[in-house]
Order: C-alpha cells, then sequence, then structure tokens
C-alpha cells in the first residue's frame, strides 16, 4: 500500500485556489527558461511590474539568450536599462552572465544550491529561478510574501532585521508543497501584490480571513513590523552643461559614486541649493573656459530626482563656448564633446535624460 499524498496546508490550500482565478498574465510565467525567470526577477528587483515590464520584453528582445548579454558591451546594457535605476543591478546582471557562460557552458545551475553560486544572486532570485524552471521546493521571500506571513501568522519580528529571515524562511518552507512548489511561489507573491497589500487589503473578500491572525486581532494595519530606514541626504548639483557648435561635453562617471558608468556633464557639488556667481566664475576659469557672450543663457530651475538613500537637486547652467576646451581640460575631467544623437545613445542617469529631452 502506497501512502497517500499528503494534504497540503491551510495556507497552499488556499493560495493555489485563489490564483488561477486572480493572477496577472505576465510574460515570465510562461517560461521555464532560467535565463527568461533570472531576467525578470533582477528587473522587478525594486521596480514595479508596470514599469518593469517593457524593459523585461526590450532585454529579451536585445538578449534572447545569456551568451548574448555576455558578449554585449557594457555601455549598451547601461543604456537599455536607462530609466530603471539601481545600474549596479544591471552591471551585476552583465558579469553573471559571462560568469554563466565562461564557468558553466551557458547554463544556469538546475539547483538552489548552485545558483546561490553565482555573482549577484542572493537567497530571493536563487528560490524564484530554483522553484520556477527547475521545479525544486524552496520558498521565496520578498516583501510580499513577508507581509502575507506576517499577517496570516501573527509574527512581529522586525522584518527589517536580518535576524528575521530565518524565522519567516522557515516557516515558508514549511507551508511550500513539494508537487506544486512553483504555483505555491507565484501564488503567495500574487497574494501579496493584488489582495494582501500593504495599504487597505481586501480583508473583506481574503480567502484566509478566518485563519488570519491579524484580522482576528484587529492588526491588520500594524503587520508587518518593519524599522524606519534612515533619512536621507540631500545634494545639490551643479552641471555646466558646455557647448561648442553643435556638439556638447560629456563625461563617463568613473569615481566610486551614484551612476558608475553613466555619462553626465562637468559639475561640482555644494552643500546649499545655489552657487554663487563668483563661485562659479572660479570653477569656469579651473576649466579653462572661453565664454561666447553672445549666446548667454539663464540657468535651469532645479531638477529633482529621489534615489534609494538620497535625494538629489541639480541645476544646469548651459554655456556656449566661443573655442573647443583645451585638451589638457578634456583630459583631467575626461570630457569629450558629442553630437545630439551621440547623446541619445549613452547611457544617462534620468536626471540627465530628463534634461536633455527637453534641452538638447
Amino acid at each position: 500500500m502506497t501512502n497517500a499524498t499528503p494534504r497540503p496546508s491551510f495556507l497552499a490550500a488556499a493560495l493555489l485556489a485563489w490564483y488561477p482565478r486572480h493572477h496577472r498574465d505576465l510574460p515570465w510565467r510562461h517560461t521555464r527558461d532560467p535565463y527568461a525567470i533570472w531576467l525578470s526577477e533582477v528587473i522587478l528587483q525594486q521596480t514595479r511590474v508596470a514599469q518593469g515590464l517593457p524593459y523585461y520584453e526590450t532585454f529579451l528582445a536585445a538578449y534572447p539568450t545569456v551568451q548574448a548579454l555576455a558578449a554585449a558591451p557594457e555601455a549598451e546594457v547601461l543604456r537599455y536599462w536607462q530609466g530603471l535605476g539601481y545600474y549596479s543591478r544591471a552591471r551585476n546582471m552583465h558579469l553573471t552572465a559571462q560568469q554563466v557562460v565562461a564557468e558553466y557552458g551557458g547554463l544556469f545551475p538546475s539547483t538552489y544550491a548552485g545558483l546561490l553560486q553565482l555573482r549577484g544572486v542572493g537567497p530571493y532570485t536563487a528560490a524564484a529561478i530554483a522553484s520556477f524552471a527547475f521545479d525544486e521546493a524552496v520558498a521565496v521571500l520578498d516583501g510580499n510574501v513577508y507581509r502575507v506571513l506576517a499577517r496570516v501568522f501573527g509574527l512581529h519580528s522586525d522584518i527589517a532585521a536580518p535576524s528575521s529571515r530565518k524565522e519567516f524562511q522557515a516557516l515558508a518552507d514549511q507551508h511550500i508543497p513539494s508537487s506544486t512548489p512553483a504555483d505555491f511561489n507565484q501564488a503567495i507573491m500574487e497574494f501579496g501584490a493584488i489582495q494582501c497589500t500593504p495599504v487597505k487589503p481586501d480583508c473583506l473578500f481574503c480567502p484566509l480571513q478566518s485563519q488570519c491572525w491579524a484580522f482576528q486581532h484587529g492588526q491588520v494595519a500594524l503587520l508587518p513590523v518593519k524599522s524606519k530606514a534612515k533619512a536621507s541626504r540631500t545634494r545639490y548639483f551643479h552641471y555646466f552643461v558646455l557647448r561648442h557648435g553643435e556638439r556638447t561635453y560629456l563625461r563617463e562617471r568613473r569615481e566610486k559614486d551614484i551612476w558608475q558608468g553613466l555619462y553626465d556633464f562637468a559639475m561640482t557639488e555644494t552643500t546649499v541649493p545655489e552657487l554663487p556667481p563668483a563661485e562659479l566664475l572660479r570653477h569656469l576659469d579651473a576649466l579653462g573656459v572661453q565664454l561666447d557672450t553672445s549666446q548667454a543663457a539663464e540657468p535651469s530651475s532645479a531638477y529633482r530626482h529621489v534615489l534609494s538613500h538620497q535625494k538629489l537637486e541639480a541645476r544646469f547652467h548651459p554655456m556656449a563656448l566661443s573655442h573647443p576646451l583645451p585638451d589638457t581640460t578634456l583630459r583631467d575631467l575626461g570630457l569629450r564633446a558629442y553630437s545630439a544623437d551621440e547623446i541619445e545613445a549613452l547611457p544617462k542617469p534620468k536626471l540627465i535624460v530628463n534634461y536633455c529631452n527637453q534641452n538638447i
């Protein structure tokens, strides 16, 4: 006599019944290709589905295989990433593709443990690929899953604390059915995304209502517990948009700071919003700039951009030059003159894109 198939937990049973009726039809849910699944997971880190979907489709069209991505120039990859932010994701993704090709013959490892050996692949991404592509029963743990588990089981551990991960991971692994791990992982993430939402969850029509600790105790709005992030600082950038004829000078950012590998203009950073005229002239003298005063222009109003841990406020100072910049300035600052079409093809931060779209 064979052993009966174990009954799924109440959580798995409810989610697996809910998912077919309510899930969104997304392209990465129609593939078992680990490369395509990995690509979607990288793009969707810190990016909403609606924003990430066109990037996923564009990337997959440009680089249909991990070999194609590995062979692409980094600047081209960053240009396709332009607008998504968190550019380290794109650089790590490019390096991981090269690792898969060089060390694994272009084939992704087929186990959770093996996937964790890849550069930039952490527990969540490894679990997603292992379950969606290879049916390994390892639970994913993202913000949506944390929220569902905290509310249903009444967990008050701070989800921002690294020590909480082990507790939540063990609970998620306890409920994932070995027969349908991919469906369970998709279901619990989707449930958190569209039903058990951070604000105004649909508790009235929730299939877990009778078992949900937070609902039964009136604490839905209090869970999960998450400590507040540090207050972000504000940085003030002043860009010198130097033009000679039909060409504009830009440089590639190489310093260990935001936007490494992207292109912007010569700049200075201040501790206050304004750049006094005397300070501006001092910088221009240091650059060896010879202005064409017949084409004087006012500085732009402030362009604001919010990053994960800092806020940027930038002002652009357009300047027409009567002579090209001296070679010493080009060498010292890494500047180079580009046409409008060449600027369009360069990978640039969203802040610079917004300015260029309106002014170049």
